[in-house]
């Protein structure tokens, strides 16, 4: 625990220290006459850089101890620390579409059009130190996929920037020289010595006591003692799995599913759960040369080796004019699942499905906040067959790259066989995801019946709640999540100052 501390009630809870959680509780309290406590589930390592575990600050890797469930599905995966999913992702920002925008904003108002958010996007960029790509810490796989790039026909783009098309580039990092910038350092380091700001790790929240329309109170067990933290008003933020299953532990969403889970019904939201999208990827392993490997290895021993550090942004034919919907990502370096002996690395190309037309669940599995929730991605499901259609082009995509003068030099097709000619089943079993699911609490407007917040996040039914992160969405940008997730929640503290 940090800050003042705790104390019977406070002006703003914040219910989850995710990226969201820590751009809100660093916003909300530059008002010194504001309380504002923060819950976390996981560790909050501290204030001191130093202190916190060497593989969260290692952006070479995607560090998987603290996280809820050790050994489940990678759909599954979700970050249980200060800071949330800025502590185990790639450190990758980019930006989406003009589309994207016109979605939120048909949703949620002009709030959330491409020129209304430009400020707070801007203002993320600087507050997270974001940072081009450095040139040395493009490896010898990555040079080569930018002159594939370009040998394909693809012209440079601002991956992190409004605007444009699609075309190659990189992202901005939330890393510097191998450190991992998450958003606890980027955000609380100069909020935590407030008085009015109260930081609570280790903190699984249970459940909101909801009556007559209004949260009075949110059950929580903090290093296994229970309490109740009172507050005038509660900002959700637990991410796309874990929001939904706060508001239906508490008596908020399809009914008809909470009477069979034994919790009884205070508001009949069916949406809260539904909508779930993640964007679906198939990786196409390829063979790497000695001089691949070795010049991996080379990299690797100065501490310069990244996985990959450029990216193409592409269109398949069902995608609208001017606009993306496939991210073509070249990989070469330690196999993110598994082990290779010394010296040996692995290659590939993803295809990474970006507007994805499929939509899952999450649900309860009981009402124990120690049960991890049934989440169903549904990847590569749509009736329409349209995301088997766009993986399939963006697979052919893959093959085109694969065969560039400079990649083909690199590495070499693993086997006879093209996935992109796979049969739907076993497209679908190889599916695997690019870790960026939105929508379980998605906003609408007031006619839509599977909305659970207006355009300012504000809970149908709960005058005093809302949820901010990036659950509310209710389409997935195109492109990697943090960055835009990072300016809702910047724009949505705006509004809640004012």
């Amino acid at each position: 625990m940090s800050g003042a501390a705790a104390r019977a009630g406070y002006d703003v809870v914040i219910l989850g220290g995710g990226v969201a959680g820590c751009v809100l509780a660093a916003r909300l309290s530059e008002d010194p006459g504001r309380t504002v406590c923060l819950l976390e589930a996981g560790q909050d390592y501290g204030p001191e850089r130093q202190a916190w575990p060497q593989k969260v600050l290692n952006a070479r890797a995607l560090p998987r101890d603290d996280v809820w469930e050790r050994h489940a599905p990678v759909h599954r995966i979700r970050a249980r620390i200060l800071g949330g999913s800025s502590c185990i992702n790639g450190c990758w920002n980019t930006w989406g579409s003009e589309a994207d925008h016109a979605e939120w904003a048909g949703a949620g108002g002009p709030r959330w059009t491409a020129s209304a958010m430009e400020p707070f996007r801007r203002r993320a960029v600087e507050q997270m130190e974001l940072r081009p790509v450095p040139d040395h810490e493009h490896s010898v796989w990555s040079r080569a996929a930018l002159s594939g790039a370009r040998e394909l026909g693809y012209g440079e783009v601002d991956m992190a920037a409004p605007g444009g098309g699609p075309g190659y580039g990189t992202p901005l990092l939330n890393a510097v020289g191998g450190l991992r910038w998450n958003a606890a350092f980027a955000y609380l380091h100069a909020a935590r010595p407030r008085p009015n700001l109260t930081i609570i790790g280790g903190a699984v929240v249970d459940r909101m006591t909801v009556r007559a329309g209004r949260v009075h109170g949110v059950d929580v067990a903090v290093d296994g003692r229970r309490t109740t933290v009172h507050g005038d008003t509660f900002l959700l933020a637990s991410g796309t799995f874990g929001s939904p299953a706060v508001l239906m532990r508490s008596g908020i969403g399809p009914a008809d599913h909470l009477t069979e889970t034994g919790i009884r019904p205070e508001i009949d939201l069916p949406g809260v759960g539904a909508h779930l999208i993640d964007q679906p990827g198939v990786f196409v392993p390829l063979t790497p040369t000695r001089g691949l490997n070795a010049s991996l290895a080379a990299k690797e021993e100065a501490g310069e080796l990244y996985v990959n550090r450029m990216l193409i942004r592409a269109a398949s034919p069902r995608c609208p004019e001017g606009s993306w919907d496939l991210h073509i990502n070249p990989s070469a370096g330690p196999p993110l699942f598994g082990r290779l002996p010394l010296g040996q690395y692995e290659a590939g190309i993803s295809a990474l499905l970006m507007k994805p037309a499929s939509r899952g669940r999450v649900r309860l599995r009981s009402a124990d906040p120690t049960e991890d929730p049934d989440i169903d991605p549904a990847f590569l499901t749509d009736p329409e067959g349209h995301d088997v259609a766009v993986m399939r082009a963006g697979l052919a995509i893959v093959e085109e790259l694969a065969a560039s003068t400079a990649l083909k030099s690199l590495a070499g097709p693993a086997d006879g066989h093209s996935p992109r000619s796979l049969p739907d089943e076993e497209l679908r079993a190889r599916a695997g995801t690019y870790w960026h699911p939105v929508g379980t609490c998605a906003m609408g407007r007031p006619e839509d019946p599977l909305a659970v917040v207006d355009g300012e996040a504000r809970v149908r039914g709960v005058a005093n709640l809302r949820v901010v992160d990036a659950s509310v969405l209710p389409t997935v940008p195109a492109a990697n999540t943090q960055l835009p997730v990072l300016a809702v929640a910047e724009m949505l503290a705006d509004s809640l100052r004012n």
